[in-house]
């Protein structure tokens, strides 16, 4: 459920890229740095991304190499849909929303279904909410850096 959430949230991600880029490349108002800004921050958080991927697997006996390369291939879909949606920008861009919202929708429901649950449990529960904050923090150096 997991992989699919994950491999499903990624795509819309990568046509939000697209759609700033082609939107850049259109002269559509978005600066080549507010793309770069997007495509940073999402490509930092692709990292925590595959390693909620890799790591359950590996834990569950799947052997390394394919744990890994089962997180790389959840993140695969978003150049495919960076790509897609760069070539038809003005068909896909004014059905973004919608995808980006059913993309947040299976996250929100993976997040509180099986993460917020799991992190809170044991005896390290606040380093869970420290690497949220620190993650936090980073994307809004990200965010008034870049513009």
């Amino acid at each position: 459920m997991l992989v699919l959430a994950v491999t499903l949230h990624n795509l819309p991600e990568g046509m939000a890229v697209g759609v700033a880029y082609a939107s850049y490349l259109a002269g559509g108002g978005i600066s080549a740095m507010a793309a770069l800004a997007l495509s940073l921050g999402i490509a930092i958080q692709n990292f925590p991304e595959g390693a909620i991927i890799s790591l359950p697997l590996r834990a569950e006996g799947m052997s390394k190499p394919k744990a890994f390369l089962s997180g790389v291939l959840s993140g695969a879909v978003e150049p495919v849909g960076a790509a897609v949606t760069i070539l038809a920008a003005a068909i896909v861009t004014p059905a973004l929303p919608y995808f980006l919202s059913f993309a947040a929708g299976a996250m929100l429901y993976v997040v509180v279904e099986e993460l917020i649950p799991e992190a809170s449990a044991g005896e390290h529960s606040n380093s869970g909410a420290v690497c949220f904050a620190v993650g936090f923090s980073l994307m809004m150096v990200l965010d008034v850096t870049l513009g």
